[in-house]
């Protein structure tokens, strides 16, 4: 079978307890929308997403 593009949604983001970007990753927007609001708090907080289209490797059996 042939490998298939699929997409997932990287969430660059402020960690403000410790002053750092960090990153996640996660399989629908919805997700990564729930994801980002919870870190955009306060002046300093934001967060980006980004849908990255990927390849899905399938094992034949």
């Amino acid at each position: 079978m042939e490998n298939q593009p699929v997409q997932e949604f990287h969430v660059t983001y402020f960690d403000a307890d410790c002053g750092r970007i960090r990153a996640e990753s996660f399989d629908t927007m919805a997700e990564a929308q729930r994801f980002a609001s919870r870190n955009c708090r306060g002046e300093d907080g934001w967060a980006l997403i980004d849908a990255v289209a990927v390849e899905q490797a399938r094992i034949a059996a």
